[in-house]
């Protein structure tokens, strides 16, 4: 998989699903007012973030956010909050291609990402962003009721 084909995926199986790019990432959200995006897919290392060395020729990461339960069954107890480099200490290697993992920086948000999934990976890892489209389709919905209010 490549990340053109995961973004045509996520634009055809997830309906409302809006994106943008910036600084190398590219960002999904649910609808148009993009308050915060469910997944992301990063091209390029940038000053926050170098762990996965997404510099060399033709690496990628997709990152999901998925919900509590989901990181804890698949990661164990919440990672610590990122160390001095701006890394959280969870054990993995950030350069490693087709593996699930926690995300670099954003673990303890129950963020995860995966460098260059393969097509069985990317088969593991699509109930993740339909969790986590879900996820961004409730905050909507909450927000927008809040704002009829």
């Amino acid at each position: 998989m490549d990340e053109h084909a995961i973004t045509d995926w996520i634009l055809r199986s997830l309906p409302g699903v809006e994106t943008t790019s910036a600084l190398g990432y590219t960002f999904f959200f649910h609808g148009a007012d993009r308050r915060l995006p469910f997944a992301t897919i990063a091209t390029a290392d940038n000053e926050y973030d170098r762990a996965s060395n997404l510099d060399r020729p033709g690496v990628f990461r997709l990152n999901v956010g998925v919900g509590r339960e989901s990181y804890l069954s698949r990661f164990g107890p919440k990672p610590p909050r990122s160390g001095p480099r701006g890394v959280v200490d969870t054990g993995h290697d950030f350069t490693a291609l087709d593996q699930l993992m926690p995300h670099p920086v954003y673990a303890p948000q129950w963020w995860v990402c995966v460098l260059n999934p393969g097509d069985e990976t990317f088969a593991a890892v699509q109930p993740l962003l339909r969790e986590a489209y879900e996820r961004a389709v409730q905050r909507h919905d909450r927000a927008a009721a809040r704002e009829k209010e």
